[in-house]
């Protein structure tokens, strides 16, 4: 796709307006003005030719202030565009295109819709900026890498509403790198807490995880994390205290094997053992809970249905619990995240891929997208309904966020951390001293980015 500057796109458009607006409004507007006045005939053209500039300025002004007008007076061929989605939000896109095109009658468009997660993005849009999706949903912890390849077009242009001052401000922040603003909040619940069933566990129980593997074992059940995930495994390492942050070279800092980090790791080590905290892949965990073996699962919005479907009245969600680290309750920490939505500054229809950008999260939007998989809104008028508010799961991912820190770490994080999961979760089997462990995983997720 050719690169089009979507300033020049704008300057043409007002340009073309501007042209409309001055042939339809100078035929009415001088003749009114000329009756009302009675001029004497020498002095009718001047006072036309005034008029005229008036109306001229004013067109002129009208058309600066409709951007949309812009746009749809510079398009005169066919709006091409694809837009990429998660499998999962391919059904409620769909219906969103077509009420987008909808909207615009006058405007002829061809917009194909692909299905891409929403954590894979960067890695697909990287192999081949020119050649991705003109539209597409990513994870905020993502942008960093985005920007670095020119793979987003910076939201230079307002066209229906300010994303800005819509969305939460965590939002617009995990959406902005080095101020400015380069992508457009699409929920607010990236995040994880405890999906639970009140039939097995009292609010007592799923105060700290031992409570919780008690009660689970007694009723023959399962609780499930993605242990082998370093998504999750931050979660208890953050919670003990022990830090993990992004440098400006895009390497890591991390602390997880300095002294007493061996305790967190016993204790992900002795819950496991005891058979009821299992190690489970969010697909296999859905399928767990729907069969009946899971009880309480630590998860994100997006397993909010199956848990309903499978729970019922008994469905119920909290902040994470406490673990025991050597003696000691920790509060299980977690990442706070975003799902946003980028423009390829490589598409051929920049200014209408925007503009499609803001429509597929705008306040409207964002509410279709909870009512139809129960996904927070990042928008504010959005979360503040009272649907949204009495949601388990967007209320439990607000209890957890007093404990949840954002996402912004290295690409170097996630296969050593996916390692030391898969030792914890498996008790270590080789009997490698963990300090060793431990030191093994920090020399990974800190090594220089090449």
């Amino acid at each position: 796709m050719k690169k089009k500057v979507l300033a020049a796109l704008l300057t043409t458009a007002m340009v073309a307006t501007t042209l409309v607006g001055c042939g339809s409004e100078t035929a009415e507007t001088p003749a009114a003005e000329t009756t009302e006045e009675a001029a004497p005939a020498e002095e009718e053209a001047p006072a036309e030719d005034a008029a005229a500039e008036e109306t001229t300025e004013a067109a002129t002004e009208d058309a600066a202030a409709d951007p949309v007008a812009n746009l749809i007076a510079a398009t005169t061929d066919t709006v091409v565009l694809t837009v990429w989605a998660s499998e999962e939000d391919q059904e409620l896109t769909t219906t969103l295109i077509e009420n987008f095109k909808a909207a615009y009658p006058d405007v002829t468009f061809e917009i194909t819709l692909g299905a891409e997660s929403e954590s894979t993005a960067k890695d697909t849009i990287l192999t081949d900026v020119e050649a991705a999706a003109d539209v597409f949903a990513f994870a905020d912890d993502q942008i960093n890498d985005l920007v670095k390849a020119g793979a987003l077009q910076p939201v230079s242009a307002t066209y229906t509403y300010d994303v800005a001052a819509a969305n939460v401000a965590g939002s617009v922040e995990a959406a902005t790198v080095d101020g400015t603003l380069y992508a457009y909040p699409m929920t607010a619940d990236n995040g994880y807490f405890m999906f639970y069933d009140a039939s097995v566990f009292t609010e007592d129980d799923v105060k700290t995880l031992d409570g919780m593997l008690a009660a689970a074992e007694a009723a023959g059940k399962k609780v499930a994390m993605d242990i082998s995930n370093g998504w999750y495994i931050y979660s208890f390492f953050q919670g003990g205290g022990y830090e993990l942050t992004l440098n400006e070279d895009g390497s890591n800092t991390c602390t997880w094997n300095a002294e007493g980090a061996t305790d967190v790791a016993q204790a992900i080590m002795d819950a496991c053992a005891t058979g009821t905290l299992v190690d489970m892949s969010d697909e296999e965990m859905a399928t767990a809970i729907a069969e009946g073996t899971v009880a309480a699962a630590v998860n994100g919005t997006w397993r909010a249905e199956t848990a309903q479907d499978a729970w019922g009245e008994n469905y119920a969600a909290t902040k994470l619990p406490t673990f025991n680290v050597a003696g000691t309750e920790c509060q299980m920490s977690s990442y706070s995240g975003y799902k946003l939505v980028g423009v390829n500054p490589y598409s051929q229809n920049v200014g209408w891929a925007m503009l499609l950008a803001e429509y597929l999260t705008n306040e409207e939007s964002q509410a279709a997208r909870f009512e139809a998989r129960g996904l927070g809104p990042a928008n504010t008028a959005a979360a503040a309904s009272d649907a949204v508010q009495a949601n388990p799961a967007i209320a439990a991912l607000a209890e957890q966020a007093a404990y949840a820190t954002p996402q912004r770490v290295g690409g170097n994080f996630w296969t050593p951390a996916e390692t030391l999961g898969q030792i914890l979760a498996s008790g270590n089997p080789d009997g490698t001293d963990l300090q060793t462990v431990l030191d093994t995983t920090v020399e990974g997720i800190t090594a220089p980015i090449e």
